[in-house]
């Protein structure tokens, strides 16, 4: 009777435990876990049932057919109502999150229209249910016409200046209200002025650029400004950009880069004329068929007046005041002299570029190599408002939803609600108050936002075959992964190529994020002139100097030394701060 009793007991005991324990979420997991098992079990017998034997490994297995149904024995529908708040829960944020991200995404596209007049991009955002003020700052896009303004301001000599206003100061904290009422800081100013401060479009210091960058910048610049470009003792080259078919972008700033080289050397103002790259819609004004419409002009407007003035004059030509491209031959622009008044700095060149796993330390065109950098650098010193325009398109189809995604997260509350609050604080209409002091002369010199690290890479194919090894999309990701091996927080690629061959290859690197213009591109061998026909003139200019701008910001670089865009891509690095990333080529340049 005891031991009875003492066993009720025990099982009732046992039973309040399970049954607290079944109560607990923990377990209902493992609840859920073992049912779930079970149901797979039976869809598989299921399976077997109905396909009645299948054979794996040469093994020949029967379905055996039950009188009852497992199913019908176990509810595979159960699931713990806490599991099911918690899912339901999370799955309700990602909905209310990605809708917030393509609000906030397309607030930001409609604010960068820039075709779009201010009524219109109103009415778009109130069909958001927004107001312009409710748009937070967008990281990865920049201001570009106040940028323009600065670029304008530190590119031309100040007032009664002999010297344009750089300083040892980074973007517009010259102008700082404080600073510029001080004799000091004019003093300081003008000291700088005439004790080496370098031109503010190069970054780093000179151990970070080719050698001499600095001041070969600095130098073309004054040569290429004279004070007074109506001075009798002033002479030009006025130069058209190459035309002919089958030129590319590449090739077309590699010759102007050789006619700059004759400019110094017999000390004329180079003057770039006609560009037929820019000659289409997209360039309005003054800036149609000009390199102005894409980057600052080589010389001064004044200059620009001058030497066209003396090309209508008989005497200036002959007295050889003026000079046009045709006056040389293609071998003296082409393979003419390196300017040596700063001596040979090529030959102090850092190896930081591997071909082959071989650090380059020297080819027989060294003084080429860092000629073309220096050139180049200088034509594309600053880019145009145009030019910042399609930059800022490419940043937001490319990076603008995890931008968007980044904004959001940094609120302590929902969107727009939250910012409404934030702006309207206290009471107050912040939202006309002027930026803050950091905003406007800090903070407005960093670069737009972009993931990094970031990889960039070239991938030329195609007809580029008849001039230059070509290899395979493998081959560049074998290089990737190397860097990656070393920087494994390395995640994200930005391709440039022609090709869709190569697009389509992507897609089969999953541990990769590519991102790319959104472009037409090549199937099978066709030139490439004939490709950038198909295209139109805009978009064919348009496209690769975004990729090519958009390769110089990028952390890493891989690309092919035989390609003349490659070989322009590594001196920009070079030149741009960016000489100890190195540089991993598939080839070398063939006059090397």
């Amino acid at each position: 009777m005891m031991e009875a009793l003492n066993q009720k007991s025990l099982e009732r005991v046992v039973s309040q435990k399970a049954l607290q324990m079944g109560n607990s979420f923990p377990c209902q997991i493992c609840v859920v876990g073992f049912l779930s098992g079970i149901c797979l079990t039976t869809v598989f017998l299921a399976a077997l049932t109905s396909l009645g034997t299948f054979e794996l490994g040469g093994f020949s297995f029967s379905a055996i057919s039950m009188g009852t149904s497992t199913s019908d024995m176990i509810n595979c529908d159960f699931v713990p109502k806490a599991t099911e708040k918690i899912t339901d829960s999370r799955l309700s944020k990602e909905k209310i999150n990605d809708e917030r991200v393509a609000q906030l995404y397309s607030a930001w596209s409609s604010l960068l229209t820039t075709g779009n007049s201010l009524e219109k991009n109103e009415h778009h955002l109130l069909k958001l249910g927004l107001n312009e003020s409710d748009v937070p700052n967008a990281p990865h896009l920049m201001n570009c016409k106040l940028k323009t303004q600065e670029n304008e301001r530190l590119d031309k000599r100040g007032g009664n200046e002999n010297f344009p206003p750089w300083t040892s100061w980074k973007g517009p904290l010259d102008s700082f209200p404080a600073a510029a009422k001080s004799d000091q800081f004019k003093n300081f100013k003008h000291q700088a002025a005439y004790e080496g401060s370098h031109p503010p479009w190069i970054t780093g210091s000179d151990e970070d650029n080719y050698p001499l960058t600095r001041k070969v910048q600095r130098d073309i610049w004054l040569h290429q400004h004279p004070l007074n470009c109506r001075d009798p003792s002033v002479r030009f080259l006025v130069a058209d950009w190459e035309r002919e078919p089958g030129f590319g972008i590449g090739a077309q700033l590699a010759e102007m880069a050789g006619v700059l080289a004759l400019a110094i050397n017999e000390k004329r103002v180079l003057v770039t004329n006609f560009y037929n790259r820019a000659d289409h819609d997209g360039c309005k004004g003054s800036s149609r068929a000009s390199w102005s419409c894409y980057f600052f002009p080589a010389t001064s407007q004044d200059c620009r007046d001058r030497a066209l003035e003396l090309l209508e004059s008989k005497q200036a030509w002959q007295e050889g005041i003026v000079r046009v491209k045709q006056n040389y031959s293609s071998k003296q622009i082409w393979a003419g002299h390196t300017p040596r008044i700063w001596g040979d700095p090529w030959n102090n060149l850092q190896p930081t570029t591997e071909i082959n796993g071989t650090l380059m330390a020297y080819h027989r065109k060294m003084d080429r190599r860092w000629w073309r950098a220096q050139a180049v650098r200088y034509l594309m010193r600053f880019e145009s408002e145009y030019t910042c325009g399609l930059l800022n398109n490419a940043r937001h189809a490319a990076f603008g939803k995890e931008a968007a995604t980044m904004v959001l997260k940094s609120f302590a509350g929902e969107w727009p609600k939250i910012y409404r609050n934030y702006r309207w604080s206290d009471g107050l209409d912040v939202r006309n108050d002027k930026r803050s002091d950091i905003e406007e002369f800090v903070w407005s010199n960093h670069k737009p936002w972009i993931p990094r690290p970031l990889l960039s890479m070239h991938v030329r194919m195609g007809d580029k075959a008849c001039e230059m090894k070509v290899v395979e999309f493998e081959e560049y990701m074998s290089l990737a992964d190397r860097i990656r091996r070393r920087f494994p927080h390395l995640n994200s690629v930005w391709i440039s190529t022609e090709m869709q061959e190569v697009i389509d290859k992507s897609t089969g690197y999953s541990h990769w994020n590519f991102y790319y213009t959104d472009v037409r591109r090549q199937v099978g061998n066709t030139s490439m002139a004939a490709y950038e026909a198909s295209l139109g003139r805009e978009t064919s200019t348009n496209y690769p100097i975004v990729n090519f701008l958009m390769a110089i910001e990028a952390d890493f670089f891989i690309g092919a030394l035989g390609s003349t865009w490659c070989f322009l891509i590594d001196g920009m690095r070079n030149t741009g701060g960016k000489v100890m990333a190195g540089y991993l080529s598939v080839n070398k340049d063939r006059f090397w």
